[in-house]
């Protein structure tokens, strides 16, 4: 109990002002991860649909773990979004998913950034735990069999996700 207790203090006071005291990834890096099946999810896009992931088998899938209170999320949303647009006729897509935030803090981000691509909250965090996220940014990449293949954490510059995507595209 006393060594809980010393874990949640220390979060909120490490939080540098994010409302939940969870880590913000400020480096950033791609981890080679052993492929294994990606965890399945649905959630409910900021449009109202629902989403699954294997309603997108067969593309590359790029998942987005963010927050709206996050600066390199932010950062990094334009560079996401303008990514997206460039690969819009082949077979991959972007999902963003909201975690540890305010619903109404992330529709005003996806109002203010405006990604052409999918966007859902995660609200109870189940999905953001089966992917082990432990701090934000963090994209997780899905191959088109539906396996984990890449983790990269922080924030992204578009060379990096080029790098990633076209590799992942050719296997």
């Amino acid at each position: 109990v006393v060594g809980f207790i010393a874990i949640l203090t220390w979060a909120s006071l490490s939080s540098d002002g994010n409302p939940t005291g969870i880590g913000v990834n400020t480096g950033s890096g791609k981890i080679d991860i052993e492929s294994t099946p990606a965890p399945e999810f649905k959630i409910m896009l900021s449009h109202g649909e629902a989403l699954s992931l294997s309603d997108l088998h067969g593309k590359v899938v790029l998942i987005d773990f963010w927050s709206s209170w996050c600066a390199p999320c932010r950062h990094e949303a334009n560079i996401l979004a303008e990514t997206y647009l460039e690969y819009a006729n082949q077979p991959i897509e972007f999902v963003g998913i909201n975690i540890w935030d305010h619903q109404q803090a992330a529709l005003e981000h996806l109002q203010e950034f405006d990604p052409a691509y999918p966007n859902g909250i995660d609200v109870g965090g189940k999905i953001g735990i089966e992917y082990g996220v432990s701090g934000i940014p963090e994209k997780y990449f899905v191959d088109p069999n539906g396996q984990l293949s890449r983790k990269y954490i922080g924030p992204i510059q578009a060379n990096a996700l080029r790098e990633i995507i076209s590799d992942l595209m050719a296997n």
